[in-house]
């Protein structure tokens, strides 16, 4: 039988900088603390390391110990875990997504926009495809922090029910992604989720949260400006019902990305 809620914990912390071990200890000290049963777990972008343009100064086989570690507390939780890593492979690093089941299914997504202002660019390979991941009877597409300011690459040509933001968006620009996460969730007809983390960063930037939940019609659910975690449960019903209420979905523009 197909599930109709998904519970889910958005989990909104300070960073240590370029510091993978320290982080995995204290995320897996958050994750022990949960005070509800939940079937996924939303950590921000880059949050091994926070939003570093120096990856070089980590270890890189720190990637991979990051997925085996989201492995173990994926299963120890049965939960998935969501979050994004910079990622070495073939020669190139990534700010790579990693959607880590409790069964120990592995799927990634690999930031396609990346933060040209920061030169994110220069450092990270972005990626060229959308990942959907069906889980507990949604299907969800993830995605990262500056992927946020482009809706072509999220519009939902894919039937999703969910649409996730990773983040390391700082304050002067925060305005832009309450407004911007509230858009994706309106014009996608779809739960829109954006977890983005708190706290100051080795560069001076600070980071206030407002990590949130919206519906398919706009109306905010949850939201935060302070190092916690928010609980919120997602229901089938409330897509089927809006979509099925409100064609609109159905007088979308038909169109082919060229990556």
């Amino acid at each position: 039988m197909e599930q109709r809620e998904l519970h889910i914990a958005l989990i909104q912390s300070q960073l240590a900088w370029e510091d993978p071990e320290q982080n995995r200890l204290d995320f897996s000290e958050k994750i022990s603390k949960l005070t509800k049963e939940v079937d996924l777990i939303i950590l921000p972008e880059m949050f091994t390391t926070g939003f570093t343009m120096t990856p070089h100064n980590v270890p890189k086989e720190e990637g991979q110990k990051t997925v085996d570690w989201m492995l173990r507390e994926a299963k120890k939780t049965n939960a998935a875990i969501v979050g994004s890593v910079p990622f070495f492979e073939n020669g190139n690093y990534s700010n790579r997504l990693f959607f880590i089941e409790p069964n120990g299914k592995i799927s990634h997504y690999d930031k396609r926009h990346t933060f040209t202002l920061a030169g994110e660019d220069k450092v990270y390979k972005a990626g060229k495809e959308k990942l959907i991941v069906e889980y507990q009877g949604f299907r969800i597409c993830p995605l990262i922090c500056y992927d946020l300011r482009f809706p072509v690459w999220a519009r939902n040509v894919d039937n999703y029910d969910v649409l996730i933001y990773v983040a390391n968006w700082p304050n002067p620009r925060v305005s832009a992604w309450d407004s911007l996460l509230k858009a994706r969730a309106i014009e996608n007809m779809a739960y829109c989720i954006g977890v983005n983390r708190c706290g100051k960063d080795e560069g001076g930037y600070q980071y206030s949260g407002h990590s949130a939940v919206y519906d398919s019609l706009g109306e905010r659910l949850v939201f935060s400006e302070k190092e916690e975690v928010l609980y919120i449960t997602l229901s089938k019903e409330h897509i089927s019902k809006t979509r099925n209420k409100l064609k609109f979905l159905e007088d979308r523009d038909r169109f082919n990305l060229t990556t």
